[in-house]
């Protein structure tokens, strides 16, 4: 199934969104190759947001570079089991923006997003900065329709 925004997901989808604790970040980098990062992810409004924490990690990291001069991004999360009647994906498309933590209401709500998803970001905040994904096309699938 296609839908032009988070909005118009079915339910198991959207709560499938919610719920994974891992998405798959993929992007461009400075040669055009593909690149895939798995990052922690939270929907807040109508997009899906990432943060930039205090991992190690180059300064800046290269997915910042490669986001900014590139504003395009896809994240997949799926669900999985043994039991292939069970599996389903998600998978949003759309443009990127890369933003500091204090911009304002939106980096706000999507902070409180990935700290009431993520026990370790109430401990260690995320420094940021924050990459926001407006999906213009999300994609999901599901092995059943019931």
């Amino acid at each position: 199934m296609a839908a032009a925004d988070l909005s118009e997901l079915p339910g198991w989808a959207r709560e499938l969104l919610e719920r994974s604790p891992l998405g798959h970040l993929s992007y461009l980098d400075d040669g055009d190759h593909p690149r895939v990062l798995p990052v922690t992810f939270a929907v807040a409004g109508d997009s899906l947001w990432t943060a930039i924490d205090q991992k190690p990690k180059r300064k800046p990291p290269a997915r910042v570079r490669y986001l900014r001069r590139r504003p395009e991004a896809a994240l997949c999360t799926d669900h999985y089991e043994d039991d292939w009647s069970r599996l389903a994906w998600v998978q949003a498309i759309g443009s990127v923006e890369v933003v500091e933590v204090s911009a304002g209401d939106a980096e706000r709500s999507a902070l409180d997003a990935l700290r009431a998803k993520y026990r370790s970001y109430l401990e260690q905040p995320p420094e940021g900065p924050l990459i926001r994904l407006r999906p213009e096309r999300v994609l999901c699938w599901r092995a059943t329709e019931d």
